[in-house]
């Protein structure tokens, strides 16, 4: 068993996501994606939403700090603060990078998911910070797995996934991906170097493993911008 997996996105005409480098400004139209957001939750009864490493470490206040030292041995099992919450905020942090110093986003907890290799001091800090966490793998996170314990373990029944294009590339990759919430903005980036919906890195891994999409609605917004969602197969 796994979550409905729904990936939602606001990008450009050219398919960027970095809004602060959109052109022309005035056709940005502010906190889209977070009513958009919001809406997805409202329709899929609390959706849990997921984020990769950057946007981890983009959320975290403790930038630029690793949790102190330990002499505990911690065992690599799954370690729940809490296991009832509405929603979730979960993470993908396979190395253990990002120092919280917060335990919820908005209200919904964190939820880490780690590899094995992440060192007893960094889970002395997330269980001091009332952080849950899960692990996916030795060394680099199964998604698969990870999934099948947010629906095993939590109860997670629809799981939002927000970027970045790492972490959606990943999942798209993986072959999770049920439906796909895509928000066209009348702007264009233009240039090379910021992050696309679905990155895969440098190395060409060949056509993605998408067996059909189709569309299930479309919707002009005020401004412009252009909603549509598909379902993924």
């Amino acid at each position: 068993m796994k979550p409905y997996v729904l990936c939602h996105m606001v990008t450009s005409v050219d398919g960027r996501i970095w809004g602060s480098r959109w052109r022309p400004k005035g056709n940005v139209i502010p906190n889209l994606f977070e009513r958009l957001h919001d809406q997805l939750v409202e329709e899929l009864v609390g959706a849990s939403w997921l984020c990769g490493r950057v946007t981890a470490q983009e959320f975290a206040r403790g930038k630029g700090k690793v949790y102190p030292p330990t002499t505990e041995k911690l065992p690599r099992e799954n370690w729940f603060a809490l296991r009832e919450a509405k929603a979730w905020g979960v993470f993908l942090d396979a190395h253990g990078k990002a120092v919280w110093e917060r335990k919820d986003i908005g209200g919904d907890p964190i939820l880490v998911i780690l590899t094995e290799q992440v060192p007893d001091s960094h889970l002395a800090g997330l269980r001091g910070e009332g952080i849950s966490y899960i692990f996916a793998g030795k060394t680099e996170v199964d998604l698969a797995l990870a999934f099948e314990t947010l629906s095993r373990d939590l109860g997670i029944v629809n799981l939002l996934i927000e970027g970045g294009g790492g972490a959606n590339g990943a999942v798209l990759r993986a072959g999770l991906l049920d439906e796909l919430s895509l928000v066209i903005s009348p702007a264009i980036d233009g240039s090379t170097g910021a992050p696309t919906v679905f990155n895969s890195g440098d190395e060409d891994l060949g056509p993605a493993p998408i067996e059909s999409m189709v569309l299930a609605s479309h919707e002009v917004l005020d401004g412009g911008a252009v909603w549509l969602r598909y379902k993924m197969r």
